[in-house]
Formats: structure tokens, C-alpha cells, sequence
């Protein structure tokens, strides 16, 4: 068997080739980043002080808020000091360590948002057995349920991954540390570590979403079913939200994972990993906040108690 030099550093390419475009890309994704995390954690503040949303779907809306904010966190700040700096080299180590935070907030997310859309799916179609069956109990073991598996399937996955050797090259052509373009650094065996990361995230992860799926078929259903026009359209309100956010996390996960990492779609690629991994933390607390009545009412009761109003 033939020595090989194994590497330490890596580099991320980023968006290193649009070198004219770094500082304003460096002021764009620090403004997301900003709105990002005051979007998400109001929506944490909102929800503890406020004991009207003090309920399951709002419980569910608060853990998300959560992982959204550490999902930023995990990707943003290490790409904005490589727009700024100009340097882009990351350790093998600190790489592997990003992919164990992505790859658990990712599977996390799926879970959470097959709760949210199972806990939708009771309120519209189980309405008399909502409240006994979605209670405090449940809600906090399906939330820990979520984290816990998200913790366990990435320790499984870095355990493995720990153990390859990574000869280089050392560039990766991408903004951060995902599975595959650090696999291809490898240069030992890795059908192993590639079968059972398949089958872990197969397992993982098309559990949720044929869930959140079902659930939404048999919402759309019982909401077609509803005679009047208003009932109909009170009834949609209540889970439009958590569609959007669906529909545009699921999508845009298919499009980088499904599509050929070849020519023209390289590039493509990365920028639709900016939907889930930057935009979407982004514009959920945007879709919950402006399209939902409990939480716009609850930020001008907070407001009101911030800067009370003088008396004349």
C-alpha cells in the first residue's frame, strides 16, 4: 500500500470567483444574518412572554426559531470572515466539525417540521381530539424525539467520517463543509461510510417528509370538503404558513440533491444550497410574523409595553 501525506488545511471556495462583488456580498449576507437572527430569536421572545401562544403549534414554532438561528450560525459567520479576510483555508478537523452541525440541524429541521404539520393535521381534521391527543407531554417528547435523533444520526456519520484519511485535493468548490465534495478528499475506502450514510439518511429523512406529506393531503381534503367559502378560508389560514415553509425547504433540498453536479448545474447547485441553508432561516420568521395574527398581535402588545404611549 502506497504512503499518502494526509492534508490539514482545506479551502472553500466560496464565491472566491466573483472578486469585485466580495464586499458587497460580505454587506448582503451580513444584513441576512442580522435579520436572521433578531427575526428568529423575536419569535423565541414572543412566544415565551406572550402566554397566548402558549400552545403546541407555537411550542414547535419556537424550536424551529431556535434551530434556525443555530443553523445561520453554523454556516454564515465562518463564510462572512472569508468574504472580508479573503482567507478561505479551514482545517480538516473544523470542516468535519461544520458538517456535524449542519447535517444534525438539517435532520432536526425535517423532524420538527413534520410535527408542526402533524400537529396542523390533528387541529383541522381530529378537531375534537386535538387537545387530548397534541397535550404538553406529547409536544415535548416529540421536540426532544427531533433533537435527539438529529444528535445521534450526525455522531454516527462524523464517527465514520473521523476515520477516513483526506489526501486532498484540498479545494472545495463550495461555500461550506457538506458530504459530498469532502468525501471526494478522501483517499481511503469509503463505500462503508457512503452506505451507511444512505441508509441513515434515507431512514431519517423520508420518514418526515412522507408524514408531512400525508398530512397535507389529508388537510387539503377535509378543507375542500368544508362547505362555506369563510370556513374554508379560516381553516387554510391556519396552516398556510407552515406549507410555505415546507414547500420551500423540501424543494429546494430535491433540487441540490437530485440534480447533476456537472457543467452549468454546478453552479446552479450552490446557489440553490443558499435557499435552504441561508434563505430559508431567513424569510420563516418573515412568512410566521406577516401572515399570522397571533404573532403580529403579539409583537404590538410587546411594542406597546416597550414605548408606552404617552397621556395627554
Amino acid at each position: 500500500q502506497e504512503n499518502v501525506t494526509s492534508i490539514k488545511q482545506l479551502i472553500l471556495l466560496g464565491f472566491g470567483d466573483l472578486t469585485e462583488l466580495q464586499p458587497l456580498l460580505f454587506l448582503l449576507f451580513l444584513l441576512i444574518y442580522m435579520a436572521t437572527m433578531a427575526g428568529n430569536l423575536l419569535i423565541v421572545l414572543l412566544v415565551v412572554a406572550d402566554r397566548h401562544l402558549h400552545t403546541p403549534m407555537y411550542f414547535f414554532l419556537e424550536n424551529l426559531s431556535c434551530l434556525e438561528s443555530c443553523y445561520s450560525s453554523t454556516i454564515l459567520p465562518r463564510m462572512l470572515a472569508s468574504l472580508l479576510t479573503g482567507n478561505r483555508t479551514i482545517s480538516v478537523s473544523g470542516c468535519i466539525a461544520q458538517f456535524y452541525f449542519f447535517g444534525f440541524l438539517l435532520t432536526v429541521e425535517c423532524y420538527l417540521l413534520s410535527a408542526m404539520s402533524y400537529d396542523r393535521y390533528l387541529a383541522i381534521c381530529k378537531p375534537l381530539n386535538y387537545a387530548s391527543i397534541m397535550n404538553n407531554v406529547i409536544c415535548r417528547q416529540l421536540a426532544a424525539g427531533s433533537w435527539i435523533t438529529g444528535i445521534l444520526v450526525s455522531a454516527i456519520i462524523i464517527f465514520f467520517m473521523s476515520q477516513l484519511t483526506f489526501c486532498g485535493p484540498s479545494v472545495i468548490d463550495h461555500f461550506f463543509c457538506d458530504f459530498t465534495p469532502m468525501i471526494k478528499l478522501s483517499c481511503s475506502d469509503t463505500h462503508l461510510m457512503e452506505l451507511i450514510t444512505f441508509m441513515l439518511t434515507f431512514i431519517t429523512t423520508l420518514p418526515p417528509f412522507l408524514l408531512t406529506l400525508a398530512s397535507y393531503v389529508c388537510i387539503i381534503s377535509t378543507i375542500l370538503g368544508i362547505p362555506s367559502t369563510n370556513g374554508r378560508q379560516k381553516a387554510f389560514s391556519t396552516c398556510s404558513s407552515h406549507l410555505m415553509v415546507v414547500t420551500l425547504f423540501y424543494g429546494a433540498i430535491m433540487i441540490v440533491y437530485m440534480l447533476p453536479k456537472t457543467g452549468t448545474l454546478r453552479a446552479l447547485n450552490k446557489v440553490f444550497s443558499l435557499l435552504y441553508t441561508v434563505l430559508t432561516p431567513l424569510v420563516n420568521p418573515l412568512i410566521y410574523s406577516l401572515r399570522n395574527k397571533d404573532v403580529k398581535e403579539a409583537l404590538r402588545k410587546a411594542v406597546q409595553r416597550c414605548l408606552p404611549c404617552p397621556r395627554m
